[in-house]
């Protein structure tokens, strides 16, 4: 095998650059992009260039060549048949140059003008799923047979029964540590009692609701993502349209009613867990006795925020499953788009409900006092 060589030979004003040798990745000198930044330092002249005395071309030293005539043919070449054929291929496989950015001087415009046109994309398509939803039910209001039970339970005993240990955990220790903390405080200006009325708001009214909803968005949102994206990288979706099954009515609806269903009963649950944590640490505390603090509940916490802890459950429960059903349709067939899509999901699913949460709160802020 020879050496891939260079030599100039200079034609009176012009220079020709002969090449000989193995233009192959084992033969051109080491390290190539040494070899590399050498000829273009001798391309700079624009000089003439003279490719018959290759023997031998791979596609290395083609896109070497390629790279070095700045991705266009030079004015002046002599090459054989053969390796022109592979600089062709090369060009027609060759990315083409990218401009270079300049600075857009109202960049400050464009950039959030570009976010606001990707979410209203967003927001039309969870309109067009929403509208297609209401067709479903409307469907199987009238074709009660095409009811999808087994996809309804699945997804409920996954959301929901499966579930329910974490959930009693996070609640147990919220109520825990919250009590911990208030009972501080409260001791200090003798309002030990009102430990109650700040345990029974907060966890039925708000962290119950807000603590599900985020175990729920990165626990089964998440899941629900990566589901129907799998089942796009795997043509399970373009399947399941050419057999003549909605994706909407077996996929999308049996997840959005199973925690409309499921995220109210977690609420429950949860708050009930995280009462429980924080009658203990009151007891352990403040020496608050177990009958007492059951006994003052009902009084200080009206029944209102119970159905508001409920309601939302049921909003987040929807939302959740709309968001991610949303963004698990839009994976692409790769697995980097499926990681992407399951990300986007969850922290679109908890700034949702956070922001939907503060609705709430401005809504409903005269009910439920007492």
């Amino acid at each position: 095998m020879a050496v891939a060589t260079i030599e100039a030979v200079r034609q009176g004003d012009t220079v020709q650059l002969v090449l000989a040798g193995d233009w192959t990745l084992a033969t051109m000198p080491q390290p190539i992009l040494g070899f590399e930044l050498r000829l273009r330092d001798l391309a700079i002249s624009k000089p003439g260039w003279d490719l018959r005395s290759i023997s031998r071309l791979d596609s290395a030293g083609a896109i070497l060549l390629w790279r070095t005539w700045g991705r266009q043919w030079p004015a002046s070449l002599a090459v054989s048949s053969g390796h022109r054929l592979l600089l062709e291929r090369v060009e027609a496989i060759a990315p083409d140059r990218q401009p270079e950015k300049s600075a857009e001087p109202l960049a400050w415009i464009t950039v959030p003008g570009r976010l606001a046109l990707t979410a209203g994309k967003h927001l039309a398509a969870m309109v067009a799923l929403i509208g297609q939803l209401v067709l479903d039910v409307a469907y199987l209001c009238v074709h009660p047979r095409d009811i999808p039970w087994r996809e309804f339970s699945a997804n409920l005993y996954k959301s929901g029964a499966q579930a329910l240990p974490v959930t009693a955990l996070i609640g147990f220790l919220i109520g825990i540590v919250l009590s911990y903390l208030s009972s501080l405080q409260l001791r200090t200006f003798g309002a030990d009692i009102f430990i109650v009325n700040l345990l029974g708001i907060s966890i039925v009214r708000e962290l119950g609701p807000v603590l599900v909803a985020i175990l729920v968005a990165g626990r089964s949102g998440s899941a629900m993502t990566a589901q129907i994206g799998v089942m796009r990288v795997t043509e399970e979706i373009d399947a399941l349209a050419t057999m003549g099954v909605s994706r909407s009515q077996r996929l999308v609806l049996p997840k959005v009613l199973a925690l409309a269903v499921a995220m109210p009963l977690l609420v429950v649950w949860c708050s009930a867990a995280g009462i429980i944590g924080g009658m203990v640490s009151a007891k352990l505390q403040m020496g608050l006795s177990y009958g007492f603090f059951i006994d003052t509940l009902p009084r200080v916490v009206p029944v209102a925020n119970v159905w508001i802890g409920l309601s939302k459950g049921v909003v987040f429960g929807v939302l959740i499953a709309l968001v991610a059903c949303h963004f698990g349709l839009k994976v692409k067939p790769n697995t980097e788009s499926l990681s992407a899509r399951t990300t986007t999901s969850v922290v679109t699913s908890i700034t949702m409900v956070i922001l939907v949460d503060a609705l709430f709160a401005v809504l409903t802020r005269n009910l439920g006092l007492p």
